[in-house]
């Protein structure tokens, strides 16, 4: 019998699991677990006498669910927007249609940019000449001089340290557009 199921089976018995056999059922970190309560995507435990924290079958299924959704790459937001409908079954479902829609397209989009990326390394590996000194590494020169025309070089500037294009705002097509200015 599979791990979760083994645990979900004793849970729906007994009726009752603290944090650490929620985390084994569900092969989820206790952190995560308490993140995901304070983000409100799992509702908050009732809590014992001695303040443990008490989960049931429904938290497994739910954590379940949440675990399942980021295994397909999913963000919080796109869960808690699919959590709703899931608690709201009388509702409307297209808006979970069109989240799935443009959840396809930000896959399609990452796999283009795997696959530009896949072809700068492997272009990268064709410079490579086994047996020279690391001074004369193909590789390596490649790195370097790609490093000097994406502007990967420390900056002088105040907040020098900062890496250009860190931040997810700088959006996807950051590779096409430098590439396009080579």
């Amino acid at each position: 019998m599979h791990r979760a199921a083994f645990y979900s089976k004793l849970i729906f018995e007994s009726g009752a699991m603290k944090i650490g056999e929620l985390a084994k059922a569900t092969g989820t970190q206790t952190e995560t677990i308490r993140y995901y309560e304070r983000v409100q995507l799992l509702p908050t435990a009732k809590r014992t006498e001695s303040n443990y924290r008490v989960y049931d079958g429904s938290h497994v299924e739910r954590l379940a669910f949440i675990r399942h959704c980021r295994s397909l790459d999913m963000t919080l937001d796109e869960i808690r927007v699919l959590l709703h409908f899931k608690d709201a079954p009388g509702e409307n479902c297209g808006a979970v249609d069109a989240l799935l829609q443009a959840h396809i397209g930000h896959v399609v989009s990452r796999i283009r940019e795997l696959q530009a990326l896949e072809v700068e390394l492997r272009s990268l590996q064709e410079q490579c000449s086994p047996g020279h000194l690391a001074g004369d590494c193909g590789i390596l020169g490649g790195l370097a001089t790609a490093a000097r025309q994406h502007n990967h070089m420390p900056s002088t500037k105040l907040g020098g340290g900062h890496t250009p294009g860190a931040h997810s705002e700088i959006g996807p097509g950051t590779r096409q557009a430098a590439k396009s200015k080579r």
